[in-house]
C-alpha cells in the first residue's frame, strides 16, 4: 500500500497505475514460486495480487473466465476434453464445466498456493472444484503438456499470469508445440494475450510463436478488465484449421446463465478496432 487506504500497481510500461481503496489486508503467503496478497476492497470486494500484481477481484472477475473460456468452447464443434493451464484460481474451471458436454476437466497450475487462497476468500470461483469431471493438478504446465499424449484434448486454455517468473514459458514456440501436438485436428488453443492498447507487439510476438508451432490461423478477441493494467484485456484463439464461426445458435440457447458473455458479445468481440487489426495484419 502507498497511502493508508489505498491499493497500487504501477504498470511502467504504460506509464500508468490501477489502484483500489482498501480496509485491511487479509492474507499474504509467499509460495515457493511467488508471493500471494489478498485485501478486502471498500466496493470491489477481494483482491488478490500475485507478485504484486492484480490478479481477481470480487467484482470484475467474470469478464476474464467467461471470455477465456465461452468463445472456445462454443467455436468449437463438441468439446469434450479440456486442459487449463494455470488457472489457480479455479474461475475458468468453472466456466468450463458449465458446459454440460465438456466430459473432462484438467486443471494444472504450479502453485498450490493461489487455489487454496481462492477457496478461502473467493469460494464462489470453486464452486465447481468437487465435480466428477475436474481433475485439479498442482504441477508445471510446461510439463503437463509436453507429455500429454498426441491428438488428446479438444481445447487448451492458457490462462496464465504476465509473461514473467513462472509463466515465461507459456509464450513460446517450445510450449505451443506441445499444445498443438496434444490437440486433436479440430482442437483449440486459448492464451491469455494480455493489453490491446499497449500490448500489441506482445499479441503479434505471441501469435508468430504460435505459427512456428504449427497453427494456421488467430482470433484475438478483446474485453474489458477494469482490474488489469489499460482496463483492457484479451484472449488469442489459435487452431490448426481455418476459421472461427462459432456455434451461435448454442451460444444464443445455452442453459446456463453468464454476466457478461453473450452470442452478440462474441459476434462483437471479433469485429476487432481498426488499430489493432491493422497491427496484426487483419486490416
Amino acid at each position: 500500500m502507498t497511502a493508508p487506504n489505498w491499493l497500487y500497481e504501477n504498470f511502467d510500461t504504460a506509464g500508468s497505475a490501477i489502484g483500489f481503496r482498501v480496509n485491511k489486508t487479509l492474507d499474504e503467503v509467499q509460495s515457493p514460486f511467488q508471493k500471494i496478497e489478498i485485501f478486502e476492497s471498500t466496493d470491489w470486494g477481494n483482491v488478490m495480487l500475485i507478485d504484486g500484481a492484480m490478479m481477481v477481484t470480487t467484482r470484475d472477475n467474470f469478464l476474464y473466465h467467461e471470455m477465456m473460456s465461452h468463445p472456445a468452447l462454443f467455436t468449437h464443434a463438441n468439446p469434450k476434453t479440456v486442459v487449463i493451464i494455470g488457472g489457480g484460481d479455479c474461475g475458468t474451471l468453472r466456466e468450463v464445466l458449465r458446459h454440460p458436454g465438456v466430459e473432462k476437466a484438467v486443471q494444472c497450475d504450479i502453485d498450490e498456493q493461489v487455489t487454496r487462497m481462492a477457496e478461502k476468500y473467493f469460494p464462489e470461483l470453486c464452486e465447481s472444484n468437487g465435480d466428477a469431471r475436474a481433475e485439479i493438478l498442482f504441477d508445471d504446465g510446461i510439463a503437463y503438456m509436453a507429455n500429454c499424449a498426441p491428438n488428446s484434448v479438444d481445447v487448451v486454455i492458457v490462462d496464465s499470469t504476465d509473461p514473467v517468473g513462472p509463466a515465461e514459458g507459456l509464450f513460446n514456440k517450445a510450449f505451443f508445440e506441445s499444445c498443438h501436438r496434444a490437440l486433436k485436428d479440430d482442437g483449440i488453443l486459448v492464451q491469455q494475450s494480455e493489453s490491446p492498447l499497449v500490448l500489441l507487439d506482445l499479441i503479434k510476438a505471441m501469435r508468430a510463436e504460435m505459427g512456428k508451432a504449427g497453427f494456421t490461423s488467430f482470433q484475438t478477441l478483446p474485453f474489458p478488465q477494469p482490474c488489469y493494467p489499460t482496463g483492457w484485456w484479451s484472449c488469442t484463439l489459435a487452431r490448426k484449421g481455418q476459421g472461427f464461426e462459432f456455434r451461435e445458435a448454442d451460444a444464443r440457447a445455452k442453459a446456463f446463465e453468464t454476466l457478461y458473455y453473450t452470442a452478440d458479445i462474441h459476434k462483437g468481440a471479433q469485429s476487432l478496432p481498426p488499430f489493432v487489426a491493422k497491427a496484426l495484419g487483419e486490416g
